[in-house]
């Protein structure tokens, strides 16, 4: 028996090692992995700069405290304060820390203000936003919340897509709304850019914050950096993770002047995050992704693997109902049970993994060749045509 927790149901095979878009398990098959740590590992496995970033870092420091100066953290958040909407940083080393850091920012922001009761959050239900305490109730999903009560006070909700309901939903005493742009768990749900634009419009006319969650969609996975770029708005706080460390545990909590003025020393800490460690891996991947043409190869090849699953689906509308989402975040809600459809996927050696809605939830690396999708999408029609 096994001393893990039993947290997970986990399939019942193992890997030992990873190159690019494949995974090679220990009993010697390979697999085209479209999992990729939950889009994680934005570069794929064992990526080369990663690896040189990783040893030579690891000669020289691993960590030091918050307590001192950090030149690679430095570094990295000059880079993503120049290429963002944010003026300042703090890493986390999580998204789920990440965002309870975004939490507190717009708490201590009305605070500062002189409005302490002004402390609510205003979320879409069955949202994701981590598994802490604070960001379980912010979700609102049964399936998380169950068993965890008291219930963790200073959210509100709204339906997906019922903007009647989100007007509604605002009082005097909401600080923000927090939403994710694109949702993962979920069930891959875009937020359309003419909502992301009225959010924005109604988030200065009631003088309030506006959060977006891009753990998941951040960092190139849409095509753009952040998925808000399309519809070309400034939020006030973006929490990310996930991509910025290519598989090494990073998060980080990005935030415009405005709001990051109430944040003083002793507000906000944390022992790892933010390490020289993580910091060159977190450099490593901007070195990749800021390089000219990386994202436009991101869409381009999004555009070409949506136009196949688009073809799929029209060819098999008993098996596929919908395909979903934005660059490389995407995503087939099945009319078949949804475990066994990404089992098939997995005899055929193509890794995936659900998401809400009766979705399979696709992630390749943003690195990922045609040749390689061309893979996926045989694999897929092979599954889907073995259920006629």
């Amino acid at each position: 028996m096994s001393a893990i927790l039993q947290t997970y149901n986990r399939k019942k095979i193992s890997f030992k090692r990873g190159r690019g878009s494949y995974l090679y398990s220990n009993n010697g098959k390979k697999y085209l992995d479209f999992v990729q740590g939950i889009a994680v590992n934005s570069l794929g496995h064992s990526h080369p700069h990663l690896i040189k970033a990783v040893n030579a870092q690891s000669k020289k420091l691993w960590h030091v405290s918050n307590a001192f100066n950090i030149p690679e953290q430095e570094k990295l958040a000059k880079r993503l304060t120049q290429k963002t909407f944010a003026n300042f940083v703090a890493f986390q080393n999580s998204g789920a820390e990440a965002t309870e850091l975004a939490i507190k920012i717009a708490r201590k922001y009305f605070h500062s203000k002189g409005k302490p009761n002004k402390n609510r959050i205003l979320c879409i239900n069955n949202s994701f936003h981590g598994r802490t305490l604070a960001t379980i109730f912010a979700s609102n999903s049964k399936k998380m919340t169950e068993g965890f009560g008291p219930k963790v006070a200073g959210f509100d909700h709204f339906t997906f897509g019922n903007h009647k309901d989100l007007e509604k939903k605002i009082t005097k005493k909401t600080a923000a709304i927090m939403i994710e742009t694109i949702m993962g768990e979920g069930g891959i749900k875009v937020i359309p850019d003419f909502c992301l634009k009225g959010l924005r419009k109604l988030c200065n006319k009631k003088k309030i914050l506006l959060i977006l969650d891009e753990v998941q969609c951040g960092i190139g996975r849409s095509g753009k950096f952040f998925a808000f770029e399309y519809a070309n708005i400034k939020p006030d706080i973006v929490p990310i993770a996930k991509g910025i460390g290519g598989g090494f545990p990073i998060g980080a909590c990005l935030v415009n002047k405005k709001v990051a003025s109430t944040m003083k020393p002793g507000s906000h800490g944390t022992t790892f995050g933010g390490n020289p460690l993580a910091m060159s891996v977190g450099n490593a991947v901007l070195d990749v992704i800021f390089k000219k043409n990386f994202l436009k190869n991101v869409r381009n090849i999004s555009r070409y693997f949506k136009a196949k699953l688009n073809n799929i689906q029209l060819q098999n509308q008993k098996v596929i109902k919908e395909v979903r989402g934005t660059g490389l975040l995407l995503g087939l809600q099945v009319k078949v049970n949804q475990a066994k459809f990404i089992e098939k996927l997995m005899k055929e050696k193509l890794l995936t993994i659900r998401a809400a809605e009766n979705v399979v939830r696709i992630l390749p690396p943003l690195n990922v060749s045609k040749k390689e999708i061309d893979q996926a999408v045989t694999i897929i029609n092979k599954v889907c045509k073995s259920y006629k």
